[in-house]
Protein backbone atom coordinates (compact mmCIF):
# COMPACT_ATOMS: atom_id res chain seq x y z
CA UNK A 1 0.00 0.00 0.00
CA UNK A 2 2.85 2.41 0.75
CA UNK A 3 4.10 2.11 -2.84
CA UNK A 4 0.99 3.82 -4.16
CA UNK A 5 1.58 7.07 -2.27
CA UNK A 6 2.72 10.12 -4.24
CA UNK A 7 3.91 13.55 -3.19
CA UNK A 8 1.02 15.99 -3.04
CA UNK A 9 -1.63 13.35 -3.72
CA UNK A 10 -3.57 10.93 -1.59
CA UNK A 11 -3.61 7.19 -2.13
CA UNK A 12 -7.07 7.33 -3.68
CA UNK A 13 -5.95 10.08 -6.08
CA UNK A 14 -2.93 8.03 -7.07
CA UNK A 15 -5.19 5.10 -7.89
CA UNK A 16 -7.51 7.24 -9.98
CA UNK A 17 -4.70 8.68 -12.14
CA UNK A 18 -3.24 5.32 -13.10
CA UNK A 19 -3.99 4.23 -16.67
CA UNK A 20 -4.39 0.66 -17.83
CA UNK A 21 -1.76 -0.87 -20.10
CA UNK A 22 -1.96 0.10 -23.79
CA UNK A 23 -4.59 -1.82 -25.65
CA UNK A 24 -6.36 -3.06 -22.55
CA UNK A 25 -9.60 -1.68 -21.20
CA UNK A 26 -9.76 -2.07 -17.45
CA UNK A 27 -13.53 -2.42 -17.67
CA UNK A 28 -15.80 -2.55 -14.65
CA UNK A 29 -14.29 -3.30 -11.29
CA UNK A 30 -16.63 -6.22 -10.84
CA UNK A 31 -14.38 -8.29 -13.09
CA UNK A 32 -11.58 -8.28 -10.57
CA UNK A 33 -10.95 -11.14 -8.23
CA UNK A 34 -12.82 -10.44 -5.03
CA UNK A 35 -11.91 -11.55 -1.53
CA UNK A 36 -14.15 -13.57 0.76
CA UNK A 37 -17.47 -12.06 1.72
CA UNK A 38 -17.99 -10.54 5.20
CA UNK A 39 -20.26 -13.50 6.03
CA UNK A 40 -17.53 -15.98 5.05
CA UNK A 41 -14.96 -14.16 7.17
CA UNK A 42 -17.41 -14.08 10.07
CA UNK A 43 -18.04 -17.81 9.71
CA UNK A 44 -14.30 -18.54 9.73
CA UNK A 45 -13.87 -16.46 12.88
CA UNK A 46 -16.74 -18.34 14.50
CA UNK A 47 -15.32 -21.76 13.62
CA UNK A 48 -11.97 -20.79 15.14
CA UNK A 49 -13.87 -19.64 18.22
CA UNK A 50 -15.55 -23.05 18.44
CA UNK A 51 -12.12 -24.71 18.49
CA UNK A 52 -11.02 -22.46 21.35
CA UNK A 53 -14.26 -23.10 23.23
CA UNK A 54 -13.47 -26.79 23.04
CA UNK A 55 -10.17 -26.07 24.80
CA UNK A 56 -12.10 -24.07 27.41
CA UNK A 57 -14.36 -27.04 28.11
CA UNK A 58 -11.37 -29.33 28.49
CA UNK A 59 -9.63 -26.87 30.81
CA UNK A 60 -12.77 -26.51 32.94
CA UNK A 61 -12.57 -30.21 33.68
CA UNK A 62 -8.77 -30.17 34.06
CA UNK A 63 -8.94 -27.37 36.65
CA UNK A 64 -10.04 -29.78 39.38
CA UNK A 65 -6.86 -31.81 38.85
CA UNK A 66 -4.49 -28.82 38.73
CA UNK A 67 -2.82 -26.75 41.44
CA UNK A 68 -4.92 -23.72 40.48
CA UNK A 69 -8.20 -22.68 42.07
CA UNK A 70 -11.18 -21.18 40.20
CA UNK A 71 -10.22 -17.65 41.28
CA UNK A 72 -6.72 -18.17 39.87
CA UNK A 73 -8.07 -19.27 36.51
CA UNK A 74 -10.45 -16.29 36.48
CA UNK A 75 -7.63 -13.83 37.20
CA UNK A 76 -5.72 -15.22 34.21
CA UNK A 77 -8.85 -15.30 32.05
CA UNK A 78 -9.74 -11.64 32.55
CA UNK A 79 -6.33 -10.19 33.42
CA UNK A 80 -4.26 -11.30 30.43
CA UNK A 81 -6.48 -9.57 27.80
CA UNK A 82 -6.33 -6.33 29.81
CA UNK A 83 -2.54 -6.39 29.86
CA UNK A 84 -2.23 -7.19 26.15
CA UNK A 85 -4.86 -4.67 25.03
CA UNK A 86 -4.17 -1.90 27.58
CA UNK A 87 -3.03 0.79 25.08
CA UNK A 88 -5.93 0.07 22.70
CA UNK A 89 -8.45 0.09 25.54
CA UNK A 90 -7.16 3.43 26.81
CA UNK A 91 -7.84 4.95 23.39
CA UNK A 92 -11.42 3.62 23.59
CA UNK A 93 -12.11 4.83 27.13
CA UNK A 94 -14.74 7.38 26.11
CA UNK A 95 -16.69 4.88 24.01
CA UNK A 96 -16.57 2.38 26.86
CA UNK A 97 -17.86 4.96 29.32
CA UNK A 98 -20.74 5.80 26.97
CA UNK A 99 -22.15 2.23 26.82
CA UNK A 100 -25.69 1.96 28.18
CA UNK A 101 -26.16 0.06 31.44
CA UNK A 102 -28.56 -2.65 30.19
CA UNK A 103 -26.38 -4.10 27.38
CA UNK A 104 -23.26 -3.65 29.53
CA UNK A 105 -24.90 -5.74 32.28
CA UNK A 106 -25.75 -8.47 29.75
CA UNK A 107 -22.13 -8.66 28.65
CA UNK A 108 -20.54 -8.46 32.10
CA UNK A 109 -22.93 -10.98 33.71
CA UNK A 110 -23.25 -13.17 30.63
CA UNK A 111 -19.54 -13.88 30.11
CA UNK A 112 -17.96 -12.42 33.24
CA UNK A 113 -17.49 -13.74 36.75
CA UNK A 114 -20.97 -15.33 37.17
CA UNK A 115 -20.62 -17.28 33.92
CA UNK A 116 -17.02 -18.26 34.56
CA UNK A 117 -17.61 -19.58 38.07
CA UNK A 118 -20.78 -21.42 36.99
CA UNK A 119 -18.98 -23.10 34.08
CA UNK A 120 -15.97 -24.06 36.18
CA UNK A 121 -18.03 -25.37 39.09
CA UNK A 122 -20.34 -27.31 36.79
CA UNK A 123 -17.34 -28.78 35.00
CA UNK A 124 -15.78 -29.91 38.27
CA UNK A 125 -18.94 -31.92 39.06
CA UNK A 126 -19.45 -33.45 35.62
CA UNK A 127 -17.09 -33.91 32.67
CA UNK A 128 -15.56 -32.10 29.73
CA UNK A 129 -18.26 -33.54 27.47
CA UNK A 130 -20.94 -32.03 29.72
CA UNK A 131 -19.34 -28.57 29.61
CA UNK A 132 -18.93 -28.73 25.86
CA UNK A 133 -22.42 -30.10 25.26
CA UNK A 134 -24.57 -28.08 27.65
CA UNK A 135 -22.99 -24.62 27.70
CA UNK A 136 -22.67 -23.85 23.96
CA UNK A 137 -25.12 -26.56 22.90
CA UNK A 138 -28.11 -25.00 24.66
CA UNK A 139 -27.24 -21.38 23.80
CA UNK A 140 -29.25 -21.34 20.52
CA UNK A 141 -32.42 -22.23 22.43
CA UNK A 142 -31.84 -19.50 25.03
CA UNK A 143 -30.92 -16.94 22.35
CA UNK A 144 -34.07 -17.76 20.38
CA UNK A 145 -36.14 -17.31 23.53
CA UNK A 146 -34.50 -13.94 24.20
CA UNK A 147 -35.04 -12.81 20.62
CA UNK A 148 -38.71 -13.83 20.73
CA UNK A 149 -39.10 -12.01 24.04
CA UNK A 150 -37.59 -8.97 22.32
CA UNK A 151 -40.25 -8.99 19.62
CA UNK A 152 -38.74 -11.15 16.87
CA UNK A 153 -40.67 -14.01 15.31
CA UNK A 154 -40.10 -17.54 16.57
CA UNK A 155 -37.99 -19.92 14.44
CA UNK A 156 -40.03 -21.98 11.99
CA UNK A 157 -39.52 -24.77 9.50
CA UNK A 158 -36.02 -26.20 9.22
CA UNK A 159 -34.62 -23.73 11.74
CA UNK A 160 -37.06 -24.90 14.40
CA UNK A 161 -36.31 -28.51 13.50
CA UNK A 162 -32.59 -27.81 13.76
CA UNK A 163 -32.94 -26.29 17.22
CA UNK A 164 -34.98 -29.32 18.31
CA UNK A 165 -32.25 -31.67 17.04
CA UNK A 166 -29.55 -29.70 18.88
CA UNK A 167 -31.48 -30.01 22.14
CA UNK A 168 -32.10 -33.71 21.47
CA UNK A 169 -28.39 -34.24 20.85
CA UNK A 170 -27.41 -32.50 24.08
CA UNK A 171 -29.98 -34.53 26.03
CA UNK A 172 -28.65 -37.74 24.44
CA UNK A 173 -25.12 -36.90 25.56
CA UNK A 174 -26.03 -36.27 29.20
CA UNK A 175 -29.02 -38.56 29.70
CA UNK A 176 -27.07 -41.62 30.82
CA UNK A 177 -25.59 -39.65 33.72
CA UNK A 178 -28.69 -37.74 34.77
CA UNK A 179 -30.87 -40.86 34.59
CA UNK A 180 -28.72 -42.42 37.34
CA UNK A 181 -29.85 -39.61 39.68
CA UNK A 182 -26.26 -38.79 40.65
CA UNK A 183 -26.63 -35.74 42.92
CA UNK A 184 -23.31 -34.20 41.87
CA UNK A 185 -24.03 -34.70 38.18
CA UNK A 186 -27.51 -33.25 38.52
CA UNK A 187 -26.18 -30.21 40.39
CA UNK A 188 -23.42 -29.80 37.83
CA UNK A 189 -25.89 -30.10 34.96
CA UNK A 190 -28.14 -27.44 36.46
CA UNK A 191 -25.17 -25.13 37.01
CA UNK A 192 -24.04 -25.58 33.41
CA UNK A 193 -27.55 -24.74 32.20
CA UNK A 194 -27.33 -21.50 34.17
CA UNK A 195 -23.96 -20.81 32.50
CA UNK A 196 -25.52 -21.46 29.09
CA UNK A 197 -28.34 -19.02 29.79
CA UNK A 198 -25.81 -16.40 30.89
CA UNK A 199 -23.81 -16.88 27.69
CA UNK A 200 -26.97 -16.28 25.67
CA UNK A 201 -27.31 -12.91 27.42
CA UNK A 202 -23.73 -12.13 26.41
CA UNK A 203 -24.42 -13.12 22.81
CA UNK A 204 -27.43 -10.80 22.56
CA UNK A 205 -25.67 -8.01 24.46
CA UNK A 206 -22.75 -7.94 22.04
CA UNK A 207 -25.08 -6.95 19.22
CA UNK A 208 -26.59 -4.13 21.30
CA UNK A 209 -23.37 -2.19 21.94
CA UNK A 210 -21.64 0.11 19.49
CA UNK A 211 -18.15 -1.22 20.14
CA UNK A 212 -15.56 -2.98 18.02
CA UNK A 213 -14.29 -6.40 19.19
CA UNK A 214 -11.45 -4.87 21.22
CA UNK A 215 -13.83 -2.54 22.98
CA UNK A 216 -16.18 -5.44 23.70
CA UNK A 217 -13.36 -7.35 25.39
CA UNK A 218 -12.52 -4.31 27.51
CA UNK A 219 -16.15 -3.89 28.54
CA UNK A 220 -16.18 -7.52 29.69
CA UNK A 221 -12.76 -7.86 31.26
CA UNK A 222 -12.37 -4.56 33.14
CA UNK A 223 -15.24 -5.01 35.63
CA UNK A 224 -14.81 -8.80 35.71
CA UNK A 225 -11.15 -8.58 36.70
CA UNK A 226 -11.97 -5.94 39.32
CA UNK A 227 -14.66 -8.15 40.85
CA UNK A 228 -12.59 -11.33 40.91
CA UNK A 229 -9.56 -9.46 42.32
CA UNK A 230 -11.73 -7.97 45.09
CA UNK A 231 -13.19 -11.38 45.95
CA UNK A 232 -9.69 -12.88 46.08
CA UNK A 233 -8.19 -10.06 48.16
CA UNK A 234 -11.02 -10.20 50.71
CA UNK A 235 -10.79 -13.99 51.01
CA UNK A 236 -14.29 -14.65 49.69
CA UNK A 237 -12.70 -16.76 46.94
CA UNK A 238 -9.48 -18.54 47.96
CA UNK A 239 -6.49 -18.22 45.67
CA UNK A 240 -3.33 -20.29 45.39
CA UNK A 241 -1.69 -18.59 42.44
CA UNK A 242 1.49 -17.81 44.36
CA UNK A 243 2.09 -21.51 45.12
CA UNK A 244 0.70 -23.08 41.92
CA UNK A 245 2.86 -25.19 39.62
CA UNK A 246 4.48 -23.27 36.79
CA UNK A 247 3.15 -25.71 34.20
CA UNK A 248 -0.43 -25.21 35.35
CA UNK A 249 -0.05 -21.43 35.27
CA UNK A 250 1.41 -21.56 31.76
CA UNK A 251 -1.36 -23.87 30.52
CA UNK A 252 -4.20 -21.73 31.84
CA UNK A 253 -2.48 -18.52 30.78
CA UNK A 254 -2.40 -19.78 27.19
CA UNK A 255 -5.80 -21.49 27.11
CA UNK A 256 -7.84 -19.14 29.30
CA UNK A 257 -6.00 -15.82 29.00
CA UNK A 258 -4.71 -15.76 25.43
CA UNK A 259 -7.08 -18.33 23.92
CA UNK A 260 -10.51 -17.81 25.46
CA UNK A 261 -10.03 -14.30 26.83
CA UNK A 262 -8.24 -12.68 23.91
CA UNK A 263 -8.51 -14.67 20.68
CA UNK A 264 -11.98 -16.14 21.15
CA UNK A 265 -13.26 -12.87 22.59
CA UNK A 266 -12.11 -10.93 19.53
CA UNK A 267 -13.36 -13.47 17.01
CA UNK A 268 -16.73 -14.07 18.67
CA UNK A 269 -17.48 -10.34 18.89
CA UNK A 270 -16.44 -10.01 15.24
CA UNK A 271 -18.68 -12.94 14.23
CA UNK A 272 -21.67 -11.47 16.08
CA UNK A 273 -21.33 -8.23 14.10
CA UNK A 274 -21.08 -10.14 10.80
CA UNK A 275 -23.58 -12.97 11.31
CA UNK A 276 -25.90 -11.82 14.09
CA UNK A 277 -26.56 -13.44 17.49
CA UNK A 278 -28.93 -16.18 16.33
CA UNK A 279 -26.72 -17.57 13.57
CA UNK A 280 -23.58 -17.28 15.68
CA UNK A 281 -25.13 -19.15 18.60
CA UNK A 282 -26.25 -21.94 16.27
CA UNK A 283 -22.83 -22.49 14.69
CA UNK A 284 -21.32 -22.31 18.16
CA UNK A 285 -23.24 -25.47 18.97
CA UNK A 286 -20.60 -27.39 17.03
CA UNK A 287 -18.43 -27.02 20.12
CA UNK A 288 -19.87 -30.20 21.73
CA UNK A 289 -18.70 -32.16 18.70
CA UNK A 290 -15.17 -30.78 19.01
CA UNK A 291 -15.09 -31.35 22.78
CA UNK A 292 -16.23 -34.96 22.56
CA UNK A 293 -13.72 -35.75 19.83
CA UNK A 294 -10.85 -34.07 21.70
CA UNK A 295 -11.77 -35.58 25.07
CA UNK A 296 -11.21 -39.08 23.76
CA UNK A 297 -7.43 -38.78 23.17
CA UNK A 298 -6.70 -36.06 25.76
CA UNK A 299 -8.82 -37.21 28.71
CA UNK A 300 -9.13 -40.92 27.85
CA UNK A 301 -12.91 -40.67 27.47
CA UNK A 302 -14.00 -43.67 25.43
CA UNK A 303 -16.74 -43.34 22.80
CA UNK A 304 -20.12 -44.37 24.19
CA UNK A 305 -23.59 -44.91 22.75
CA UNK A 306 -24.76 -41.44 23.94
CA UNK A 307 -21.81 -39.91 22.09
CA UNK A 308 -22.57 -41.89 18.96
CA UNK A 309 -26.19 -40.67 19.06
CA UNK A 310 -25.77 -37.14 20.39
CA UNK A 311 -22.90 -35.88 18.21
CA UNK A 312 -24.59 -36.61 14.85
CA UNK A 313 -27.86 -35.09 16.12
CA UNK A 314 -26.10 -31.89 17.11
CA UNK A 315 -24.21 -31.71 13.82
CA UNK A 316 -27.39 -32.21 11.77
CA UNK A 317 -29.24 -29.72 13.95
CA UNK A 318 -26.57 -27.08 13.37
CA UNK A 319 -26.79 -27.62 9.61
CA UNK A 320 -30.58 -27.20 9.62
CA UNK A 321 -30.81 -24.33 12.09
CA UNK A 322 -28.09 -22.39 10.29
CA UNK A 323 -30.20 -22.15 7.14
CA UNK A 324 -31.69 -18.78 6.36
CA UNK A 325 -35.42 -18.41 6.11
CA UNK A 326 -36.73 -16.81 2.94
CA UNK A 327 -38.87 -13.76 3.60
CA UNK A 328 -42.51 -14.26 2.81
CA UNK A 329 -42.47 -11.22 0.53
CA UNK A 330 -40.39 -13.15 -1.99
CA UNK A 331 -43.19 -15.63 -2.51
CA UNK A 332 -45.84 -13.00 -3.15
CA UNK A 333 -43.67 -10.65 -5.19
CA UNK A 334 -44.79 -12.05 -8.55
CA UNK A 335 -48.44 -12.47 -7.54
Amino acid sequence: MAATRTVGATTEEARDTRTPPHGHDEGPRTGRLQGPSPQAVGMLALLLTVAIWAAFALSARALSASTLLPADAALLRFGVPLVVLAPALWRRRRRLAAVRLAPAAKIVCGAGVPFFLAAMYGGSLTSAAFVGAIVPGMVPLFVSALMVAGGKSAPRGTQAAGLALIVAGVVALVWRHTAALDADVLLGTGTLLVASGLWALYTVGLREVDLDPIGSIGLLCLPSFAVIALLALTGVLPTGLAHAAGGDIALFLVVQGLGVGLCAGLMYAFAIRRLGPERSSVVGSLSPVAVVLLAMPLLDESPTLPVAVGVPLITLGVALANGRRRPRTEVSADA
